[in-house]
């Protein structure tokens, strides 16, 4: 079953995953992770598949982190950046959480320590999908 708004409409998430001197192949074994994650947990549909890959070099590009809650994170922290429309419980994030960590050291390596992951909430007015249109609008 997908995720839909009141009016039936797919809620479809954007996804940014930032990372540190990662190469091709372990981005997108970490962007299929996050996916995957989301369609287990929250019921995104397999082909809503918005992603924004980047491995920043170190130079030009970089990525900080610090032990902040006590969590010691090291080069290896991938930055999970989710936009999505508001509407999901605290028990669906939380599961979302626990998914994203445990798919992303499975798939791609990632240490669970270095799985950062914040979530940004919207309305139906904040997304267009092309053509200068607000598509869930009236």
């Amino acid at each position: 079953m997908y995720s839909l708004d009141s009016k039936g409409h797919v809620i479809v998430p954007l996804v940014r995953i930032d990372a540190l001197r990662m190469e091709p192949p372990q981005l997108e074994a970490l962007g299929d992770a996050v996916h995957q994650a989301l369609m287990d947990s929250i019921g995104f549909p397999a082909d809503d598949r918005f992603q924004i890959l980047t491995s920043h070099d170190g130079t030009t590009g970089t990525l900080r982190h610090g032990t902040y809650l006590d969590i010691p994170r090291d080069d290896g922290i991938v930055y999970i950046d989710i936009t999505m429309r508001a509407g999901r419980t605290d028990d669906q994030k939380k599961k979302l959480y626990a998914r994203v960590c445990a798919l992303a050291h499975e798939r791609a390596d990632v240490a669970p320590h270095n799985v950062f992951i914040v979530i940004h909430e919207n309305t139906q007015a904040d997304w267009s999908f092309g053509h200068g249109q607000a598509q869930y609008l009236p």
